[in-house]
């Protein structure tokens, strides 16, 4: 029996393009005592992963050239040698991105499959929910009354966020980039959302729908937006520095307005963090989160690639903000559902 996977054939300089990718085909080997063969049923792309395609240190090994990419996966042991995971089970983890997968138990995380859609574990229940929990709950804080800045708000983690502090009771401004991300926030519950692509002066924008100034801001984008913001803040604000998107395929370091003065003159406390720092405390967020989406006060929203071929065109389109929600491809149907 053979399996495809996606190798990282060369790094990129900029953006990244399908020349980046490269498939091969090899035979699964025989399993041995302890393994399991995992059919892969969704694929997570996600932005973090460009960083990865660099060489360099970081907070997260790079990939290797010549070696498969990975991230999160959702697959069913389809044969197994571990008792511990019998044919069936359903695992999330960290692994290639391969039709098909020998492992053993390390790292993989049995999911219940009678309660929220499994592709959720890559989303609302997984790593951008988390962080999207961790980062706006733990770091900003936001009070009832409070104003929240969320900038890539009709990302996986972006939507997670303006919903979390519209339960507390915050008004909420996102950045989107196109009227139908628009107006899917806007039915979320943001209070006002501004399309930086055809907005000619986001500074004025933010201005206008931040009357009372910025208490929160969660950046998920870094540039332009994340400039205009700081101009806004009220005296000891907090912002969670997530993600840089705008940055990610720049050749060059990005220059601009340096923000230390109008940090230190409003005492403002800005923080980046990493989910990983607070897998400690996953299960309270998966709990919390869980709770919210049974009372129906989070929503989730999923752009959904099928095709194992489609994993790279996927991932490239994160960068031309082709998803809204989570962007996941599905490699396979679960056999059981």
């Amino acid at each position: 029996m053979n399996s495809r996977s996606i190798l990282l054939a060369n790094r990129p300089q900029g953006e990244p393009s399908a020349a980046q990718f490269r498939f091969e085909t090899a035979e699964i080997p025989p399993l041995q005592s302890g393994e399991v063969l995992l059919k892969t049923l969704y694929v997570s792309v996600d932005p973090y992963m460009r960083g990865r395609m660099n060489e360099g240190k970081s907070y997260i090994p790079p990939f290797e050239v010549g070696e498969p990419i990975s991230g999160g996966v959702i697959a069913e042991v389809v044969d197994s040698q571990n008792d511990s995971l019998p044919k069936g089970t359903v695992v999330l983890g960290n692994l290639p991105w391969s039709e098909y997968t020998v492992s053993n138990d390390k790292g993989l995380n049995p999911l219940p499959t009678d309660g929220a859609p499994i592709s959720y574990f890559l989303g609302l229940l997984g790593m951008p929910g988390l962080t999207a929990y961790f980062g706006l709950l733990d770091i900003c804080r936001p009070k009832a009354g409070e104003t929240v800045v969320v900038s890539g708000a009709a990302g996986a983690v972006g939507t997670v966020v303006g919903q979390l502090a519209k339960i507390k009771g915050a008004r909420v401004v996102g950045t989107a980039g196109s009227d139908d991300k628009v107006a899917y926030l806007q039915q979320l519950g943001f209070d006002a959302v501004i399309n930086y692509k055809t907005t000619p002066d986001i500074a004025q924008a933010l201005a206008e729908a931040c009357p009372d100034g910025v208490d929160c801001y969660f950046d998920n984008v870094g540039g332009a937006i994340s400039d205009a913001v700081y101009d806004l803040l009220n005296k000891h604000a907090r912002i969670a520095l997530c993600g840089q998107i705008s940055h990610y395929n720049a050749t060059q370091e990005p220059q601009g307005p340096r923000p230390e003065p109008k940090l230190l003159k409003t005492s403002t406390l800005l923080k980046g963090f990493i989910v990983s720092d607070y897998a400690e405390r996953f299960p309270e967020g998966v709990q919390a989160l869980s709770q919210w989406l049974q009372e129906g006060k989070l929503q989730f929203e999923e752009t959904i690639t099928e095709g194992f071929d489609q994993i790279p065109q996927a991932f490239l389109g994160l960068f031309k903000g082709e998803n809204t929600g989570k962007q996941l491809v599905k490699v396979a149907d679960y056999s059981r559902s």
